[in-house]
């Protein structure tokens, strides 16, 4: 079978797409589970975009081993170089350089003719190749672009000394038949096309991106580009999960075979949840906690006497156990460890004691601990501590909008307290979190949403803050309050704010 590339893009163009920007921190917790997850590529960041993106690249690079670490370019000497700098303490360095070759980007967008193109990819390229062995072309638009003009572009940036091809749909407009039929005719008539990676980039605008993506691998590309859990710019790119298992199931079908570990992909769709604050839908495909829910009762009948009767996937393949043990305030450590385990989580002993405290502090609050609330503790166990934190949060409502919040907070070791009023009891909180740690935000975003079942159910609360330089900062909170929930995602929120602003004037 044809090796198939994995090339995970969820730090740059999943990121870009999410008006947040992870630290550093986040981003080594991502890229050291995609490492597990056996992707053969990450795309790290756009280094020339910011001292941010640039810093994240660079520490990847030197953090993240036995893996090719991409950066992205425009088709600019001052990217590259930049990039290249960047990519420096990578064992896989890979420039990922390029520009738009569609007919209204040229003209609109770029303002370049068709034969400047080619000369600015052909230098880009060359350019790359002084500091890297592993180029990445990418001709942005390309499914809209004219093929013949593709497939000559293609030509110049091989001689050039491109190792990688992208052919990207950037805003969606395939359909799968004709995006296959545009790798075909590109591997048909690009000379010398067989001595790269054909590697394909879908976007979601149509909701057919997993198609398109599958209908180029099966038209011959040998690379597929996307991200977990779907995220990205507009409507979302290729979800690698959806595309993995697709061709695990029919594998015959594709001729290919990818060094993915599926049973981390669950971990892994959880985990760049928590981070970014994008929550999984329920019903998405894969990774979503109906994918493998039966309700009907037919479906029920047929699953309980042969499970693929309505099981196209073993749940165990994507990390998904059954349910084996019903956790309680009456279990021990034994069984709360097992059931993590199953569940895809390896904790020791002193990571075991912290949870087992904060298990037991919400399985007095519950009768039965579900492992939607495992999930969620694992992944708020996981949140960076900081040098804020929540000690207590009461409020006192005095009519139907009008509330006042009695906040405490520890601060650097100093326990601090203050008031405030506010449009109900969540912004009065907030107001006085903000009036005690002196930092003014504006919230671009909060949601709440219950985590797993019952009136006793714990709040899972994410807030999105913008700081004075526009950088937006991600907090969540956890609580079968939701009022303290929604206090500990913004104390959260302010403390990465705080960490930054902890040597400046604030």
């Amino acid at each position: 079978m044809r090796r198939l590339y994995t090339f995970d893009t969820t730090l740059r163009d999943g990121e870009q797409s999410l008006g947040i920007t992870l630290n550093v921190k986040e981003k080594l917790e991502i890229a050291n589970q995609l490492v597990k997850l056996g992707v053969d590529v990450i795309e790290a960041g756009f280094p020339a975009s910011s001292p941010g993106d640039f810093n994240s690249v660079n520490i990847l690079s030197r953090e993240i081993k036995g893996i090719t670490i991409c950066g992205l370019t425009r088709a600019v000497e001052k990217d590259i170089d930049i990039c290249a700098q960047a990519l420096q303490p990578a064992d896989a360095p890979r420039i990922h350089t390029g520009l738009a070759t569609s007919p209204i980007h040229m003209a609109k967008k770029l303002r370049m003719q068709p034969h400047e193109v080619i000369d600015t990819a052909v230098l880009a390229v060359k350019h790359s190749k002084k500091y890297v062995n592993d180029v990445e072309f990418y001709p942005e638009d390309a499914f809209r672009s004219d093929r013949n003009f593709l497939a000559k572009l293609f030509e110049q940036v091989i001689a050039a000394g491109a190792t990688v091809l992208n052919i990207p749909d950037t805003v969606g407009y395939a359909t799968p038949w004709e995006f296959g039929e545009l790798v075909s005719f590109l591997m048909n008539n690009v000379k010398g096309i067989e001595k790269t990676i054909v590697s394909v980039h879908c976007h979601n605008d149509l909701g057919m991106a997993t198609a398109n993506s599958l209908a180029g691998i099966k038209a011959g590309a040998s690379q597929v580009e996307g991200t977990i859990n779907g995220i990205g710019e507009r409507a979302g790119n290729t979800a690698l999960e959806e595309v993995i298992m697709a061709i695990h199931t029919q594998r015959g079908l594709y001729g290919v075979q990818s060094k993915i570990n599926s049973r981390e992909i669950a971990p892994t769709s959880r985990l760049v949840s928590k981070i970014t604050g994008v929550p999984v839908p329920s019903h998405k495909a894969i990774v979503g906690s109906n994918a493998f829910m039966h309700a009907s009762g037919i479906h029920q009948d047929g699953v309980l006497k042969e499970k693929t009767t309505y099981e196209i996937i073993d749940p165990e393949m994507v990390g998904v156990p059954r349910n084996l043990i019903v956790l309680s305030a009456r279990s021990g450590r034994h069984a709360l460890k097992h059931r993590l385990e199953e569940l895809g989580y390896d904790l020791q002993q002193p990571e075991l004691e912290s949870l087992y405290k904060s298990f037991l502090d919400l399985a007095d609050q519950k009768k039965e601990i579900f492992d939607e609330d495992l999930h969620a503790l694992m992944g708020y166990a996981n949140i960076e501590k900081n040098c804020i934190n929540l000690i207590n949060v009461s409020v006192a409502s005095s009519g139907p909008t009008i509330a006042t919040a009695t906040v405490t907070l520890e601060i650097k070791g100093e326990i601090q307290i203050d008031a405030a009023i506010g449009n109900g009891p969540v912004d009065a909180a907030f107001k006085a979190i903000s009036r005690l740690v002196g930092i003014d935000t504006t919230l671009e975003d909060y949601s709440l949403r219950s985590i797993s079942k019952g009136s006793e159910a714990l709040g899972d609360a994410t807030v999105k803050v913008k700081h004075a330089d526009n950088e937006v900062f991600v907090g969540r909170g956890l609580s079968t309050d939701v009022i303290e929930a929604s206090a500990k995602a913004y104390v959260n929120a302010i403390s990465k704010i705080y960490a930054l602003c902890s040597d400046k004037d604030i």
